[in-house]
């Protein structure tokens, strides 16, 4: 197995205006490793993301991607060329023209086509197999904006799917979908990780789910500081009571952790 990141950053630093929100994260992603990345509101996580995927350039410090054994400044590769190594699935999903169902899936077929280039065969195979894995197979003809907040989530993660990167960024994938959908969702991103050994950053807000799904864990607090490792060192009752500033307690059972919140401190 390559030891060879899939990603890596080198003190990389965020900031917004009048704000901090990251200072020298210094921290690399394998193959075969699901990350939580958690935080409270306005933390940074989006941010993270996007300069993860090269929408937003970094205060400092750099981003190298993996190619062939070797990394990569991410500044130095087109937009293609990041697309075929990583996909982002964004927070908000917006179409801006009307499209089937299927035609949008396909769309995470781009970077593979060359110019003027038609989907063949095998990617409208990829796209049909990835709205079943999303349970979207009997709605490849609908419109886009016809779809549920839930069905649209689906989808843009479908359309991931089919973009085949061995690395991918999901921003609050499980957002919008009933609990059964969610399991589907973590589930699909646990057989990618651990049996097709891809890498993935989660940004999630629920905490049980990052439990129950995810190897490592990227906490950020959103003033320069973060913490990452494995996510029994890095999980627990107290360093989450610190990150959202509110008592969380753990259960421990035999598959794993439970965390709720605990009662306030009266004043």
């Amino acid at each position: 197995m390559s030891t060879t990141p899939l990603l890596q950053t080198t003190d990389l630093g965020l900031k917004i205006p009048g704000r901090c929100l990251l200072e020298e994260l210094n921290w690399q992603i394998h193959a075969g490793e699901m990350w939580a990345l958690i935080g409270r509101n306005g933390s940074g996580k989006t941010t993270l993301l996007h300069t993860l995927a090269g929408l937003r350039k970094p205060c400092c410090g750099h981003i190298e991607l993996a190619q062939q054994q070797q990394l990569l400044k991410l500044e130095l590769l087109s937009r293609k060329q990041i697309a075929l190594r990583l996909a982002l699935l964004q927070q908000h999903v917006s179409h801006s023209f009307e499209a089937t169902v299927l035609q949008m899936v396909l769309s995470g077929r781009h970077p593979h086509l060359g110019l003027w280039q038609r989907e063949t065969a095998a990617d409208y195979q990829l796209a049909r197999a990835a709205l079943v894995a999303m349970d979207l197979a009997d709605m490849e003809q609908r419109i886009v904006s016809s779809l549920s907040g839930g069905e649209s989530r689906r989808l843009a993660f479908a359309t991931m799917l089919v973009q085949e990167t061995k690395l991918l960024l999901l921003d609050e994938p499980s957002n919008h979908l009933d609990l059964g959908h969610q399991v589907l969702i973590m589930e699909k991103l646990q057989e990618l990780v651990f049996k097709q050994q891809h890498g993935a950053l989660i940004a999630i807000h629920d905490l049980n789910l990052a439990a129950r799904y995810c190897s490592h864990v990227l906490m950020l607090f959103g003033d320069g500081r973060y913490l990452a490792g494995p996510l029994d060192d890095v999980l627990s009752s107290a360093r989450l009571s610190e990150l959202y500033q509110h008592p969380i307690e753990q259960m421990i059972w035999d598959q794993g952790s439970y965390f709720s919140p605990g009662p306030t401190t009266p004043r």
